[in-house]
């Protein structure tokens, strides 16, 4: 008899500022990720920035000996400072272009602290999944209680009607960095059972 093979987390996509914000703990956090993340073999995919907590991220990585691979749209590779030094950087032709691309290379997605650009990289993500275009796992790391105003208005658009209740199980909330990766490994396990593919 054959035994089942587990799904494996190879590739995690994180959505993060690029800034730094205005807590230092939100910087070590990502530090923390990315040391977790190279000492686990698990490759990150991100927006291809050397700035805020997107370049704190990459440096963790790459500096304890992981791969790391940016997707960067040809305008933003002097706003956000492209991370030339990584694993691989791609340089695309837009913001939709880079999302689907984070897409393809991730087997799972994280989200930390993080503006108006990691709302969108989130929300289009979530809104995939929503349509039934992927079941891959997003997690929203809500490190030192950042993402609880964004949290509590997701639960007033569904108290509201104008979400369903089973939208909440569209991501899952940890409250460290250190719960990313065995929360995605477990999710992926459960999801197992046959994922669409996108378009």
């Amino acid at each position: 008899m054959s035994k089942t093979r587990l799904p494996k987390l190879k590739s995690l996509c994180v959505f993060c500022g690029s800034a730094a914000g205005s807590d230092p703990r939100w910087r070590e956090a990502a530090v923390r990720l990315g040391h977790v993340m190279a000492g686990e073999d698990v490759q990150l995919v991100y927006g291809g920035g050397h700035l805020g907590l997107m370049g704190a991220l990459a440096e963790a990585v790459m500096g304890n000996g992981g791969r790391v691979v940016g997707i960067i749209p040809e305008h933003l590779t002097r706003v956000e400072k492209a991370f030339t030094e990584i694993t691989e950087l791609h340089i695309v032709d837009s913001m939709h272009t880079r999302k689907r691309r984070m897409f393809d290379l991730a087997d799972a997605f994280a989200v930390l602290p993080g503006g108006m650009g990691t709302m969108d990289e989130t929300f289009e993500m979530l809104t995939w999944k929503q349509l039934r275009l992927h079941h891959k796992p997003i997690i929203v790391i809500n490190q030192d209680g950042y993402w609880t105003p964004w949290l509590q208005l997701a639960s007033a658009i569904i108290a509201n009607g104008f979400a369903h209740a089973e939208t909440a199980r569209l991501y899952t909330v940890v409250d460290d960095v250190g719960e990313v990766l065995p929360t995605a490994r477990s999710e992926m396990i459960h999801a197992a059972g046959g994922e669409p593919k996108l378009f």
